[in-house]
């Protein structure tokens, strides 16, 4: 640790160890040489990339254009954040990305799949620059090679969290549609359950027709039972689930009024 004094004589820690701020200036010095590389080339290695793509048979819910505009938008965002060393440009393309592609269908090891070649297209790029020279090729890797890596877990974790968050409002959506609370008239409303109610379901029911209640402001509910089944033998609280619901012990249809007030 280098150490320097200070007026009254005191010895100081400086922060940081010697030789640091050179070797980080030799990696940004070899980073701007990296990107510049990279956008000199743009067009070729674009379209490598691209036919690599295909020939993996990756994004195949997309069609060749498409292919081509986002893979024009992501090498972008790629050479910007090697040459800024900042990330959330990415991200939020990552993210928009992953809204227009999710509903295609198109699946996480597709997304990682094409970072990776990506990355294995712009380093093959490199040993063919700077094959004749080695040592500087090893260096221009240790440079390029943890921030390409980084640069993959950042496309393939906003993918990932996009698509939990779709799948998060595709299961809510199929939740209320099993359990529709339905307004028949001003300050009425019936409720249809139809299918088996497990207590999950049960307490997503209650709070949707609790919350149907509030929003309508009814003062009657009707709740329908005609079609659903029974409740699994092995239901902890099978009971309160069925007094909650309106189920009488032999399953029979029931139409009951509930005041709501």
């Amino acid at each position: 640790m280098a150490k320097k004094e200070n007026r009254t004589g005191d010895t100081a820690s400086h922060v940081g160890f010697a030789g640091e701020h050179p070797r980080l200036e030799a990696t940004s010095e070899l980073l701007r040489e990296l990107v510049s590389h990279l956008r000199q080339n743009r067009t070729q290695l674009r379209e490598e990339w691209v036919r690599r793509i295909t020939e993996a048979r990756l994004l195949t819910a997309m069609s060749q254009e498409e292919i081509f505009a986002e893979a024009t938008s992501v090498y972008d965002s790629y050479v910007e954040a090697l040459e800024t060393g900042t990330f959330e440009a990415l991200q939020s393309y990552s993210r928009n990305l992953s809204e227009r592609i999710i509903p295609r269908g198109v699946e996480t090891h597709e997304v990682v799949g094409i970072v990776l070649l990506l990355r294995d297209v712009l380093a093959r790029s490199l040993f063919a620059k700077y094959q004749t020279d080695f040592e500087k090729l090893n260096r221009i890797l240790d440079a390029y090679e943890p921030a390409a890596n980084r640069i993959a877990n950042t496309v393939a974790v906003g993918f990932v969290q996009e698509r939990e968050r779709v799948i998060r409002q595709q299961q809510e959506a199929i939740r209320e549609l099993s359990t529709p609370v339905l307004q028949v008239r001003e300050r009425l409303l019936i409720l249809p359950i139809i299918g088996v109610i497990d207590p999950q379901r049960a307490r997503q029911l209650t709070e949707q027709l609790l919350r149907g209640i509030r929003t309508n402001r009814a003062k009657v509910v009707v709740i329908d039972i005609n079609r659903h089944g029974p409740l699994p033998r092995n239901c902890p609280n099978a009971g309160h689930h069925r007094r909650r619901t309106g189920q009488d012990e032999h399953g029979r249809r029931l139409a009951r009024w509930h005041r709501a007030g």
